[in-house]
């Protein structure tokens, strides 16, 4: 698809809809001549080279790519209305386009029945997952693994909750031993488990956890912010365990402007109780009354939010439905290419495979003491993405002493930790690109 016919056809499409409602006289306070404005724009174009190639496959680093262009023209044909999802009175058709696109999440997971609607982040998304499990269980605290994103120890102080932090296994899972011992002193009313963490993208055992739901009377929080659409491949090269499992989740977060193709900020979440929406009642005398249906704003914490998130998530699944047959082959390239590394990486004599990958992150490092790894991790990394003619870019992760030694044994400890290379392969071109990725680091690894 040509993007600029389309950015066209959605100004065109603006401007035939505005004339419906007759001509009127724009306010010369707003007027800008093409001269002022060409320059303005020169400038900002300029400003924006300033910026890594995250569209490239040869940026492999944090979790960043550009929307699809479905997403870009959902999103620019309904910007240029501007509603606004908070309530239906200021965005009709968006709002309903929002439970659309929801629905659809909620059945990707396998929820029959839910409460939910699209958030800013995942980060909100989790304030209101902690929100309503604090109003839930007021005088409990939260579990949540070391390695889970820090937006939940974050979100507990926000919320004045109790946060308590799990230790990890070597696989950077929550340890359910650990995590049952706590389950014992009765102070927690809620766990965290995350689908997909942002450092090494494990996955931990959701169906495992289900046990001590209801040993303990317990809620099961899923943050799947990163690795919610994974759900696609269960038991196609996935453990379905884990995924299947999420349908019994009490609540769970996905980030759409990850894996779902979305502009950021656009993230969601999902209650499978309805009836949790009581904790959100609130007065707004001048808001709500176009339509006695449930606007959204009365189900969420955030007030206004752009209604063309929502129509660029709804326009991206009309092409790239949450299937196994749409965005679920996108994301199976993803993963083809992160096991396609690893298994260079395992042929290879300078670099050494961290952890075996379970979706699209890479963890590898070179060196044999903490120290040298650190010291080279740091090296490949700059030299990568400042080298002119054919740059690689890459990011680190810091991994605990005792951690890394007991997955390498081999490695000397002469250092508390170290920082080892990191690579995100979300975009679906990187299965072509793999193999000149893999050669370029290893190039860097043996200067």
């Amino acid at each position: 698809m040509e993007l600029s016919k389309w950015l066209a056809a959605a100004a065109a499409a603006n401007a035939d809809w505005a004339k419906t409602f007759g001509p009127f006289e724009p306010h010369a306070s707003l007027s800008v001549d093409d001269g002022r404005f060409a320059e303005a724009f020169a400038a900002l174009t300029e400003r924006l080279k300033d910026n890594y190639p995250f569209f490239h496959p040869r940026y492999a680093g944090q979790m960043l790519k550009p929307p699809h262009p479905a997403a870009v023209v959902g999103y620019l044909t309904a910007m240029l209305i501007n509603p606004n999802n908070h309530a239906l009175d200021g965005g009709p058709a968006t709002a309903a386009m929002e439970r659309e696109a929801v629905q659809q999440l909620a059945t990707m997971f396998g929820y029959d029945t839910h409460l939910g609607h699209l958030t800013t982040s995942g980060t909100i998304a989790n304030l209101e997952a902690l929100f309503v499990a604090r109003e839930l269980h007021p005088e409990s605290g939260i579990a949540y693994s070391t390695e889970a994103h820090y937006t939940h120890g974050r979100m507990c102080r926000v919320l004045g909750v109790e946060g308590h932090a799990v230790p990890a296994d070597d696989l950077g899972r929550i340890d359910l031993d650990a995590l049952e011992d706590l389950l014992r002193k009765g102070r927690i009313g809620t766990v965290v488990l995350t689908a997909g963490t942002t450092g090494l993208g494990a996955v931990e055992p959701v169906h495992e956890a289900l046990a001590l739901r209801e040993r303990y009377g317990v809620r099961i929080h899923v943050d799947a912010a990163y690795g919610g659409f994974f759900t696609l491949l269960a038991g196609d090269g996935l453990p379905a365990e884990p995924w299947r499992a999420i349908a019994q989740a009490d609540s769970i977060v996905v980030d759409p402007h990850k894996h779902g193709l979305q502009p950021y900020g656009c993230g969601a979440v999902l209650f499978r109780d309805p009836a949790v929406g009581r904790f959100y009642l609130h007065d707004s005398p001048y808001t709500y009354f176009t339509s006695d249906e449930l606007h959204l704003g009365e189900i969420s914490l955030e007030c206004s939010r752009a209604g063309a998130a929502a129509a660029a998530l709804w326009f991206t699944f009309q092409l790239l439905p949450p299937t196994r047959d749409g965005l679920g082959e996108v994301l199976a390239a993803g993963r083809r290419a992160a096991l396609r590394w690893a298994e260079l990486i395992e042929e290879s004599d300078r670099l050494r495979l961290y952890q075996p990958p379970e979706l699209d992150i890479v963890s590898y490092f070179a060196g044999d003491t903490l120290s040298g790894i650190d010291a080279a991790s740091d090296r490949i990394l700059h030299e990568g993405m400042t080298d002119r003619d054919d740059p690689v870019f890459l990011s680190t992760l810091r991994v605990d002493g005792g951690r890394f030694t007991r997955r390498h044994p081999q490695v000397t400890a002469d250092a508390d930790g170290a920082r080892i290379l990191r690579s995100v392969l979300m975009k679906p071109e990187s299965e072509t690109y793999v193999e000149h990725l893999h050669r370029r680091v290893e190039q860097l690894a043996r200067r």
